[in-house]
């Protein structure tokens, strides 16, 4: 077996190929050492190693499939000593490595650099495309790197095997493996059931309120679903069709509206975007997936123009608090106080004379905010405008109140925001945003943006 594997395991051979290896499965373990009985977690370093010892079809996917049936049966301590072992023991072989440097700089070469390539991958790589040869493998390493995401935060020094996870997937969930469904209220009810799982913008209440979601005519959902991983979405999408500009979710979701004919929708609303594979952290989904949804509206709705966002804005609120604490100037510093202070109280509640001046002193730090606070590298600190400008769009408009829940209330004071996706901007966009950084955004709201100066964080 060469170091570089088909992307997917022995179950993509003829049928009658997979049966053979699976009906050798059994007689296999014994084969090599197992018993009938599951073989125990300890054993998990070992049977990395012989994983990659092999070179045979058949015994790379019986002893991928042990190495499975032992990691799931691992407790939380021998998965991360395993993931430690990753990182000792299963980098680049520095024998292997030493001698391709050398023969590069005797003879550079394309021939040369190719070893020196191969060489300086990690032999981890090739476990998990081997482990990927089990059924559900693509499923496990997945959940593998969740239970890695869990320790960096206190174990820095595994980066490296994390960048191996992202290196693999990056290939493994690339746009040509993706397959995008449609789901409606007829979905079978497993991923029905995901969609309320997994959902992370607006918390859907039960089956009913999912209903409302999906039934209505002038409501879509799409997800990108991966042929490994059965019928688990990796990301989704909730749409609403209308003819207007959204400006609350509270009214997108109202269970007394009354549904339009989708024929005379003028504009899309995507109001939730949702990851359903934390393990798929960083992999780049959601900018194929609105692009496609896109292209699929326009296709079968010739009559919609506009495609935007009613998005979240999560850090908004977490910022407002910390400059209140850390302004420099105290004038400012008293205004933004007291506005914090009304916003911690029960506020919806005042009447519409006391709302305009609470709403006169919002909108222009939410602008701020969003256009202005950038990181270190120059991206703006919010993650849902970095993804959505990341994929062309711009910063249309600021909407407030448009959240009302506890959830909307706590992390921006129910502030959101429209992204406009305009059809033959979005790569000016994208690329203008991926040079240097800039943000596009309608001259209203850059106008709002005060003081017009960077924070970086």
């Amino acid at each position: 077996m060469s170091r570089r594997e088909p992307v997917f395991g022995w179950w993509d051979a003829p049928p009658f190929i997979g049966e053979l290896i699976q009906s050798l499965s059994g007689r296999g373990k014994a084969l090599f050492g197992f018993s009938s009985q599951p073989v125990q977690s300890r054993d998990l370093t070992r049977l990395a190693e012989m994983i990659l010892s092999r070179r045979g079809e058949v015994s790379g996917a019986i002893l991928a499939e042990a190495f499975l049936e032992a990691y799931r049966q691992a407790s939380v301590v021998e998965r991360e000593t395993f993931m430690r072992t990753l990182l000792e023991r299963f980098g680049p072989d520095q024998g292997i490595l030493d001698a391709a440097v050398a023969a590069y700089q005797a003879e550079p070469s394309a021939k040369t650099i190719a070893r020196l390539h191969e060489a300086a991958e990690p032999r981890r790589q090739e476990l998990f495309r081997r482990i990927n040869f089990a059924r559900r493998g693509t499923t496990t390493l997945v959940e593998m790197r969740e239970h890695l995401m869990d320790m960096l935060g206190k174990e820095p020094a595994l980066q490296p095997v994390d960048v191996d996870f992202c290196h693999l997937f990056s290939s493994w969930f690339n746009r040509g493996f993706l397959m995008l469904r449609s789901i409606d209220w007829s979905t079978p009810a497993n991923i029905l059931e995901a969609l309320i799982r997994y959902e992370a913008v607006h918390d859907i209440d039960g089956w009913d309120d999912l209903r409302r979601r999906l039934a209505p005519p002038d409501r879509r959902c799409f997800g990108f679903f991966h042929p490994q991983l059965e019928d688990e979405p990796l990301i989704f999408v909730e749409v609403a069709l209308t003819d207007h500009l959204a400006s609350s979710v509270d009214a997108l979701l109202a269970r007394d509206r009354e549904p339009m004919d989708p024929k005379d929708a003028t504009t899309a609303v995507f109001y939730s975007i949702s990851n359903c594979q934390r393990g798929l952290t960083g992999i780049s989904l959601g900018n194929f997936l609105i692009k496609q949804v896109v292209n699929d509206l326009k296709r079968d709705l010739p009559k919609l123009e506009n495609f935007v966002t009613l998005s979240p804005i999560p850090g908004f609120g977490a910022w407002l608090r910390d400059e209140t604490r850390a302004e420099d100037s105290e004038e400012v510093a008293a205004e933004k106080k007291l506005l914090v202070a009304r916003l911690e109280g029960d506020w919806p509640l005042l009447d519409e004379r006391e709302l305009d001046a609470i709403r006169r002193g919002m909108l222009p730090l939410g602008a701020h905010y969003l256009l202005n606070v950038r990181r270190k590298n120059g991206r703006p600190v919010d993650p849902v405008a970095r993804f959505h400008l990341g994929n062309g769009a711009q910063v249309d408009r600021l909407n407030f109140l448009g959240d009302r829940s506890p959830k909307g209330m706590r992390q921006s004071y129910g502030l959101m925001v429209n992204y406009r996706y305009r059809l033959g901007e979005i790569e000016k966009n994208h690329e203008a945003y991926a040079e240097n950084g800039h943000i596009a955004a309608m001259p209203a709201l850059r106008k709002l943006a005060q003081p017009v100066s960077q924070e970086v964080y």
